[in-house]
């Protein structure tokens, strides 16, 4: 009995390893290959036309001039001709002051005036003929030239009761209500100017060479839709900043309109060069690595990786300087962790064959 239990137990190791030989292991290894289905993937064909070179960033649109309205007279306010919002001019009258006393002094510095130049008059006749000493008339005309300028002082503080715009723009804010006695020095209004309006960008010291007045700029506007907002570079600082390691750039838009308003914040792209002509494809398409760029094409069924060498990038596509042709369908979609010469199906066909 033992002998027989010992016979099956070999009998079944036999079997075992006949069941376990390598030629058939290496077999089913290829099934599952050959079985491996094909990997779906979208492609795309390279474009040729121009693209630009430019640096983007972020700012705020502020204001190129803006002023607080200062009183130069004390008074009482008894008109308000402008609100906040309104569109002023330089000069324009925005309020007015009591001006009685003012009014009053220069009156009486009038009738003053008008008396000592008669009495000037006489005394040159006067001294013409001798007859008052060169020391008297010289005093009469020093104390005529001294009236005059208290008569002009009093007009022009009698002007200053009309508070008048300091630059063209909008009323941003005002400080003042009717029937408010101010005193002198005290801000009554806001005007902030809006044509043109300005952005302030700090570019890093990289791009000090490519940056330069003159360059045009478009701006994306988050709270307005529609198309970009032409502008252009006026100034660039001619030094970097050694704590932050960049340099100041100043962007004007001019004519925009009411639309825009200071405070609103911009995204800039800033043109710098451009290459005519450029063959071009998605930037979905290039994959990089630590050493190497590269993209898949579809060569009969089969997803083939090609080293390629980039330039320019705008607006989603990339410039190929070489390693591409015309002719070749880029794989745009499906491409991440496909292996070289894996077999593909492509699932845009269709599309493609009807554009």
């Amino acid at each position: 009995m033992k002998l027989f239990r010992i016979g099956l137990t070999a009998f079944a190791c036999v079997l075992l390893l006949s069941a376990c030989q390598p030629g058939e292991a290496v077999e089913d290894e290829k099934d599952a290959e050959e079985e491996t289905p094909p990997v779906p993937v979208e492609t795309s064909v390279p474009i040729r036309g121009d693209i630009l070179a430019t640096y983007t960033g972020t700012a705020p649109i502020e204001a190129s001039a803006e002023a607080d309205v200062i009183a130069k007279v004390a008074g009482e306010v008894r008109e308000l001709r402008v609100e906040e919002g309104d569109i002023v001019s330089k000069g324009q009258i925005l309020a007015t002051l009591d001006g009685d006393r003012l009014r009053l002094e220069l009156s009486e510095t009038q009738a003053r005036l008008k008396k000592l130049q008669r009495d000037f008059q006489r005394n040159e006749e006067l001294q013409e003929k001798g007859l008052i000493s060169e020391g008297d008339f010289e005093k009469m005309r020093y104390d005529l030239e001294a009236l005059q300028a208290s008569y002009n002082l009093a007009s022009l503080e009698l002007d200053y009761t009309k508070i008048r715009a300091p630059i063209d723009g909008v009323i941003s804010e005002r400080y003042l209500k009717l029937g408010n006695t101010i005193k002198t020095g005290d801000p009554v209004f806001r005007v902030t100017g809006l044509d043109p309006l300005v952005a302030y960008m700090f570019v890093p010291e990289r791009e000090f060479q490519q940056i330069a007045a003159g360059q045009p700029v478009f701006i994306e506007i988050d709270a307005l839709l529609g198309p970009p907002v032409a502008a252009s570079v006026t100034r660039v600082s001619p030094i970097v900043d050694p704590d932050t390691g960049t340099f100041k750039i100043t962007i004007e838009l001019n004519g925009v309109g009411q639309n825009i308003k200071p405070g609103m914040f911009g995204r800039m792209s800033i043109i710098y060069d451009k290459h005519e002509n450029a063959l071009q494809i998605p930037r979905s398409a290039i994959v990089e690595t630590a050493s190497d760029t590269f993209v898949f094409v579809v060569e009969d069924s089969v997803g083939i990786r090609k080293a390629v060498e980039t330039g320019f990038s705008s607006n989603g596509m990339v410039e190929i300087t070489s390693g591409l042709t015309m002719d070749e369908n880029i794989i745009t979609v499906g491409h991440i962790g496909l292996k070289n010469d894996a077999s593909v199906v492509v699932i845009n066909a269709a599309d493609e064959d009807v554009e």
